[in-house]
């Protein structure tokens, strides 16, 4: 399996040399940058499969960096986890909207940075499943989702949707009829299931929702306990 590419741009020296020694140590390949200005160069020698941003950086705005990589189609498919001070639910909701995969606050431990980015891996570049799941078609109403092609049509046009996305919209239509909870849900797609990061579900949900336009209202609010798939609207 190829070793995986992770670019992390954090300012703060040590800081950067801890997440570089827990990375390296786990078996992943590290570039650590001290600035973001001109990042786009390296990310396109460099590769990575994933980046680790730092939102307070000295010479350029984070969420704007994170914009601007998610905004461009040659880089807009890498995850990217946000790591910062500023952990209000409110800061995690910007940076979700941005597009961010997941959210890292600081001070954190390196076990759980290594579980976090392994977790974005995993759902971001999966290991070959059984052949017999991965030619599976499902339908449900004017949703179709073809996990050999990674690929969701509604209405039989094609939305594009992030490697999280795809995957909780698959879990929930797997799952139709039954309550799935958050914390389910967070085990699941995200591989974790930290408390206090329920609402990333939220936030990922209003983001389908949005791209499934018209049949968003498949997606069934539980107010209190979670999200559910309805097989007719």
């Amino acid at each position: 399996m190829e070793t995986k590419r992770i670019l992390v741009i954090e300012d703060e020296v040590d800081i950067a040399e801890l997440i570089r020694y827990n990375l390296e140590s786990s078996g992943f390949h590290v570039l650590a940058l001290n600035e973001g200005r001109h990042i786009l160069p390296h990310v396109r020698q460099f590769k990575p499969h994933i980046v680790l941003l730092d939102l307070m950086l000295p010479d350029v705005d984070g969420l704007d960096l994170c914009k601007r990589l998610k905004h461009d189609p040659s880089f807009n498919a890498i995850p990217i986890i946000m790591v910062t001070a500023k952990g209000t639910e409110t800061d995690r909701i910007v940076g979700f909207e941005l597009g961010a995969d997941d959210y890292i606050v600081k001070p954190f431990s390196p076990r759980e940075l290594i579980l976090r980015v392994k977790a974005v891996i995993s759902r971001t570049y999966p290991e070959p499943k059984d052949p017999e799941e991965d030619k599976q078609i499902i339908q449900k109403g004017p949703i179709k989702i073809d996990s050999q092609k990674h690929q969701v049509l509604v209405n039989n046009n094609p939305i594009d949707l992030t490697a999280t996305e795809f995957k909780l919209l698959h879990d929930l239509i797997l799952n139709s009829g039954k309550v799935r909870t958050r914390e389910a849900l967070l085990d699941k797609v995200w591989g974790y299931t930290f408390e206090g990061y329920a609402r990333t579900v939220d936030t990922h949900i209003r983001r389908v929702r949005k791209k499934l336009d018209l049949a968003a209202n498949f997606i069934e609010t539980i107010r209190g306990v979670g999200y559910r798939f309805k097989d007719t609207v």
